[in-house]
């Protein structure tokens, strides 16, 4: 049915008085089409109301006749609950990332190279955003959507279909079938404009929730939630932009020659593509003058970009130039240089963590940087504010690392007028006025007194992180409100909670008291590393928890451990044994834990397993820097999968660095020590795809 026709046809349904079954497949038709108009054209030709009214008349018509209701049906966008695991399917094309440029030079480089293996004099390249969110890769067959699979470790993700069903710009049905197409894998971004981060943060606040850091964190985190309604309630966005793999009804050719052309069938069937700076450059220099171009206007985007994406736009190049294991030849990222911006520095608070450790904390003239407004940053400690040479009254140049942790450039010395004043650090906890102390090795001046309000506070913050019991629902604003409240002065007092008080609470209605209530219960079941590292006892990380808990056939048998019993254990040092000896030779913490057990926190082993005997059974490995596809903690369930162990630093006992992008010291001092074998991420996958066929 065409544009007009449906227009028409709307405008009769909004004045109809009477459905029958005979309208489903016109409502669902006529829904379809303004959806396109408001998620992907930005042209509504209705209002909020009438497309309600049309959607329950929808809605009444299915429920009475539910065997009429067809997958693709508006209606069908809202699932039920996920289970608690995603399953994992692979991709029908790996999802490699792309190599990355920061300046001209390394563009004519991408290019020469290009042109040296097309034997090609000159290159034609599609310019498109590179857009800041989550990859997907979408799967339709005989029209429909079948399948949406985040980009997981690039040969498979995680299957997420129903809550990419929530996001009205991707629709549920496209036309492919009018070009021949019957399997088509496409590529793109979930992304939340700022417009929408801004109401979302908005919602939470009224809600007295934390607020979330960044639009790119909430897109990727969406994904990832077991209601579909609550990602519904985001208002998430997709761009696409990539044709991955395509399968002909009769025909061997497909009907398009370049990525351009791709672009153009995507949006022909319905999808929301790039349009803001996407070109076809008919050389690297018109690129560079794309990138540059489109860098200037980035912040008057409603959606976050950080660089621009080069593609060989003719695809007969692509299969010549081929790919390593990491990346396409065909394709580059261009990076943007990090933003900045000038504040001044008004004040520093004084912020006491769970260990005790005082960090100071700039409190900026608020300045909109990247997509949001910076108002505080953090200062580490007093010798990085003496290197900085930073005073209040200050202005300064900050920036956003990597688009997403602000930091202070430098101070404007030569704008200084007299009136600045130089920052004190305290002597004494700006909490509970304790004495601060500062050990010689280190350059942070701590809080010692373990009652000490702020650590308590950070402590029990801590213990229901996510990496840790992961009690949902129990964020940082309801902790603090609940230890205002006078309910959690401790971290047993979790388990104690006065249910029906918090009922009565701003904001908690029965569902959101039961939610908090069942993931409560269901943390005293948690692995024992992961209680362990939740006491956030110094130096214990995540990886070093998983060693000792695995040594331990209850955690109260650490009470009995001498520091060289400890020192025993694989990758734990004399600070780290010191830090554990003292934690559990004190009778307060031990006190604490029995009351844990007594109130139902299992901490037996349960979970205790034998070294496990796969291909890399034997062999230390460590991750440094950021790996282009994975997350860290995918990366050492790999390893720890196939019975290899996470160390968690340089030593002789490691047997394999792998690193990533800011790798660091750690690097420096494995090439130093000179047997441990360095790898980079597409080098690990290879050792552990072959490990895993030994």
């Amino acid at each position: 049915m065409d544009e007009q026709k449906l227009i028409v046809e709307t405008q009769n349904l909004l004045s109809k008085l009477l459905f029958t079954e005979l309208d489903i497949p016109l409502l669902r038709s006529v829904l379809q089409f303004h959806e396109n108009l408001y998620y992907v054209k930005n042209q509504p030709s209705i209002t909020d109301q009438q497309y309600d009214q049309l959607f329950q008349q929808l809605k009444n018509l299915e429920a009475q006749y539910p065997q009429l209701i067809t997958p693709d049906s508006p209606t069908q966008r809202v699932g039920g609950e996920l289970a608690d695991g995603f399953a994992t399917i692979a991709h029908f094309v790996p999802m490699l990332s792309l190599d990355n440029s920061y300046n001209e030079a390394d563009l004519i480089d991408f290019d020469r190279k290009a042109k040296e293996l097309s034997k090609q004099e000159q290159l034609a390249y599609s310019v498109e955003p590179k857009f800041d969110g989550a990859s997907i890769s979408l799967v339709y067959e005989n029209d429909k959507l079948i399948r949406a699979v985040t980009r997981g470790n690039g040969v498979e993700g995680e299957d997420v279909t129903n809550n990419i069903k929530q996001i009205r710009s991707i629709p549920l049905q496209a036309p492919f079938s009018k070009y021949g197409i019957q399997l088509i894998e496409i590529r793109g971004e979930v992304i939340m404009t700022k417009q929408m981060f801004e109401r979302f943060n908005e919602m939470l606040e009224s809600r007295g929730q934390a607020k979330v850091a960044n639009p790119r964190n909430t897109a990727s985190g969406s994904l990832r939630m077991k209601n579909p309604k609550e990602v519904a309630e985001r208002n998430l966005d997709a761009f696409l932009y990539h044709i991955s793999y395509v399968q002909m009804k009769d025909a061997d050719s497909i009907g398009f020659l370049s990525h351009s052309e791709s672009l153009e069938l995507l949006s022909a069937c319905g999808f929301k593509t790039p349009q803001q700076g996407v070109t076809v450059a008919k050389n690297i220099q018109e690129v560079i003058h794309a990138c540059s171009e489109m860098e200037k206007v980035r912040d008057n985007l409603d959606y976050e970009i950080d660089g621009m994406v080069i593609k060989v736009n003719e695809l007969k190049w692509h299969e010549i130039l081929g790919m390593t294991s990491h990346h396409p030849r065909w394709a580059i990222a261009y990076k943007f240089k990090a933003r900045q911006a000038t504040t001044t520095l008004i004040d520093v608070e004084f912020q006491v963590g769970r260990t005790g450790a005082v960090t100071p904390v700039a409190k900026l003239s608020p300045v909109a940087l990247g997509g949001v407004t910076v108002s505080s940053i953090s200062l580490h400690n007093e010798d990085y504010i003496k290197e900085k040479d930073l005073r209040k009254g200050d202005q300064v140049i900050i920036e956003r690392a990597g688009d997403v942790i602000p930091q202070i450039v430098q101070s404007l010395t030569n704008k200084r007028t007299g009136a600045e004043s130089i920052i004190v650090f305290p002597t004494n906890c700006p909490t509970c006025s304790s004495k601060l102390e500062k050990e010689a090795t280190e350059a942070v001046w701590r809080c010692t007194n373990i009652d000490c309000p702020s650590q308590v506070v950070e402590r029990i913050i801590h213990f229901a992180s996510k990496d840790a019991l992961d009690i949902k629902s129990f964020g940082d604003a309801n902790i603090r409100k609940f230890y205002e409240a006078g309910w959690l002065q401790h971290i047993p007092d979790i388990y104690q909670l006065p249910f029906d008080a918090i009922a009565q609470l701003e904001g908690f209605g029965k569902k959101s008291v039961e939610k908090l209530k069942d993931a409560i219960e269901q943390s005293k079941k948690q692995p024992l590393y992961r209680k362990l590292y939740g006491l956030g006892i110094r130096y214990v990380g995540e990886t070093t928890a998983k060693t000792i808990a695995q040594s331990c056939n209850h955690l109260l048998d650490l009470k009995d451990r001498s520091i060289e019993d400890l020192q025993n254990l694989e990758d734990v040092g004399v600070k780290v044994a010191l830090s554990i000896f003292n934690f559990f030779q004190n009778e307060k913490n031990v006190d604490m834990l029995q009351q844990l057990e007594i109130l139902g926190v299992e901490l037996n082993n349960y979970q205790k397993e034998m070294p496990n005997s796969g291909g890399l059974s034997g062999k230390s490995f460590l991750f440094t820097g950021t790996l282009p596809t994975l997350k860290r903690s995918a990366a050492e369930q790999m390893v720890e999968e196939q019975g290899g162990i996470i160390l968690s630093g340089v030593s002789s006992k490691l047997n394999y660095l792998i690193v990533g992008e800011d790798a660091g010291s750690k690097l420096e001092k494995a090439k130093k020590i000179g047997s441990i074998t360095i790898l980079d991420e597409a080098e690990f996958l290879e050792l552990v795809k072959n490990s895993a066929t030994v």
